[in-house]
């Protein structure tokens, strides 16, 4: 298995601790957020890992020489501009495998997720397979009845995002998406064509009338995000449950 490490978002929502160092060095018990997930990644068996960089990148760029977990690592600099989930997919599209599915995982997600059921339940005729749950949120994806892709919404405004005309939002299963995800190589060249800065999100609803985008369900799902103040104060005893 390969991987890639979404690791370069400024990490506006963990501030005044971000001011100082890459959101990916923020630590719970004693561990950088991605120390925890490259230990997580290398006991499922991961060989190599991608990480884009952009805050504090050269701070990261020495964390991770000096912490491979023994597996190679390498590193999608985006210091000259963040390009969102999509674009810094793209950006990194030569170091990822042309030839097998690779798994993306945001750095503020920790969760009990088996990386290898995850893998195992991605069928390479799709282009992903997105981790998602039933829980509370203010914007969710939406399923048809065979858990593929149809739209987005977020219940607060009402928008709905769709390749879809007039679809029916009651009709669809509404699950959170877990920021984890196993993707198929095809999907690097179907980018080509979008601007070099997007959201993999936007890409994938573009797509979804025309290629599959699955939903995983994983059973008795546990994640939190990391991303915020209020949730970081409450990962210690998180990470204790999994």
């Amino acid at each position: 298995m390969q991987a890639m490490i979404f690791a370069a978002g400024l990490g506006t929502r963990l501030k005044p601790l971000t001011d100082t160092k890459p959101k990916a060095l923020v630590t719970v018990k004693s561990e950088p957020l991605i120390g925890h997930l490259m230990k997580k990644l290398k006991q499922s068996g991961c060989k190599r890992v991608v990480v884009n960089v952009h805050h504090f990148a050269e701070m990261l760029k020495t964390y991770l020489a000096e912490h491979n977990c023994d597996m190679e690592v390498a590193v999608s600099d985006e210091s000259d501009q963040l390009l969102d989930t999509g674009g810094g997919l793209r950006h990194a599209a030569h170091l990822l495998p042309a030839d097998e599915p690779f798994l993306v995982h945001n750095v503020d997600i920790m969760s009990n997720l088996s990386f290898d059921a995850l893998m195992r339940a991605h069928d390479s005729s799709s282009l992903a397979t997105l981790v998602v749950s039933p829980r509370k949120t203010s914007r969710y994806l939406l399923f048809d009845a065979d858990n593929r892709l149809v739209g987005w919404t977020n219940i607060q405004t009402g928008e709905v995002k769709s390749p879809y005309d007039n679809l029916d939002v009651n009709a669809c299963r509404m699950l959170a998406f877990a920021g984890i995800q196993a993707i198929s190589p095809r999907t690097l060249q179907l980018m080509n064509e979008w601007p070099e800065k997007f959201s993999i999100i936007d890409f994938y609803l573009h797509m979804a009338a025309k290629e599959k985008i699955m939903a995983f369900v994983p059973d008795n799902f546990k994640m939190m995000d990391i991303g915020k103040l209020d949730t970081l104060a409450q990962a210690d005893a998180f990470v204790d449950t999994l």
